[in-house]
């Protein structure tokens, strides 16, 4: 069972979806119901919103808030075939893949690689531990040394404490963004 998981996994490909304008959210959770009431889990393995996390005034205040990086773009990882070009592109918030004449083409290893799609989570980092200092090493905190407050081994995903202006600040990244000092 195990291998044929990773036989399905290896024939899932990263693939590029038109959503409309500032409906990408909206569009990711029509998805994700369309796909568990279809029973298309073995097929479509992930939905990914490129964004970041950028500090702005809101009220006096300053706070995180998600950017997306790409607008209007959502990154999906599945098993192609007709019947999902047809399930998806019937989506709401959807308008279609990015491919000629609308027909999906599958990213490249390049481009799955330079937009950091597959996390390669490093089996060392996942060793921290609450309390640990660490140092972001990718995103927009790099070059900060932070305290883990929250660590999710099995999600690939920690808490940190960081010291933003002058105040601590709890933001979750990726582990494999942290390396521990």
């Amino acid at each position: 069972m195990e291998k044929d998981i990773k036989n399905l996994d290896e024939a899932a490909k990263w693939y590029v979806l038109h959503t409309y304008s500032n409906y990408e959210v909206v569009a990711k959770d029509n998805l994700e119901k369309v796909i568990k009431k279809e029973g298309l889990e073995d097929r479509i393995f992930e939905i990914f919103i490129p964004q970041e996390d950028t500090v702005v005034e809101k009220r006096g205040q300053k706070v995180l808030m998600p950017n997306k990086t790409m607008p209007s773009y959502m990154f999906v990882k599945m098993i192609y075939g007709d019947d999902i070009w047809h399930t998806i592109t019937r989506t709401n918030g959807i308008t279609g893949f990015v491919g000629p004449k609308g027909r999906p083409l599958p990213l490249s290893t390049k481009e799955v690689n330079d937009l950091k799609l597959e996390k390669k989570v490093n089996h060392i980092v996942t060793r921290v531990e609450v309390g640990d200092t660490v140092h972001v090493v990718d995103g927009n905190l790099a070059g900060q040394t932070a305290v883990v407050t929250q660590v999710n081994a099995s999600a690939g995903k920690c808490t940190i404490e960081v010291t933003m202006f002058g105040r601590p600040t709890f933001v979750d990244l990726e582990l494999f963004m942290i390396k521990k000092i």
